[in-house]
């Protein structure tokens, strides 16, 4: 998993309240493609205008914009990413180059998702949300810096935000939760040799 650091690029504001997992990705895709082939059909139906991608784009879908069309980092509304348990529409947003969204709150499953796969969730309140969608609305940088749990944006004074420690030191160093488990293999294999003495009849085949 690549670690997270500073993100920064253009922000893209998709300011809907309640974007399911669906609406990411749909199910149709997911039981056809691959990971690696999700990208293009990223918010399918609000991207292009009928039957996918060789349809054609919609002018008005803000990614299709030329100022946000490589924007790293998502602007969402409130509860983003509810719905289905689907770890695929993350890969669709790594996938299209988004690494981090912005929102006022998340759905618990796509959050957890998120930090399996080195997606920079920000949970912020929803007026600082909408300050930073007018800043960027140009399409300049903004810096989301999870060392120093801040967001810089043109024009705004630093907006902090709050992370879990654990969480936050994990997507630092890149490792998701199998990493983790692996870099206690000693202390883990220490208590086995333990307990295998103090608990002989336990380990009898």
């Amino acid at each position: 998993m690549k670690a997270v650091t500073t993100i920064r690029g253009a922000a893209a504001p998709l300011l809907r309240d309640n974007i399911d997992t669906d609406l990411i990705i749909r199910i149709e895709r997911i039981s056809q493609l691959v990971r690696g082939q999700l990208g293009p059909y990223l918010f399918e139906t609000l991207r292009y205008r009928d039957g996918g991608p060789e349809s054609g784009e919609r002018d008005d879908f803000v990614l299709n914009h030329p100022v946000f069309r490589h924007a790293c980092i998502l602007l969402g509304g409130k509860n983003f990413g509810c719905g289905s348990s689907r770890e695929m529409a993350v890969w669709a947003l790594e996938e299209a180059g988004i690494r981090c969204v912005i929102a006022p709150s998340f759905g618990d499953i796509f959050y957890s998702n998120c930090l399996q796969n080195g997606l920079l969730p920000v949970r912020i309140d929803a007026d600082a949300v909408h300050r930073i969608g007018l800043a960027a609305a140009d399409g300049s940088d903004i810096d989301v810096d999870l060392r120093k749990l801040e967001i810089r944006a043109p024009y705004l004074d630093t907006i902090r935000f709050t992370f879990d420690a654990a969480q936050q030191q994990a997507l630092l160093d890149g490792l998701d939760e199998i990493d983790q488990t692996l870099r206690l293999t000693s202390s883990i294999e220490r208590f086995r040799s333990a307990d295998r003495d103090a608990r002989s009849w336990a380990y009898l085949r």
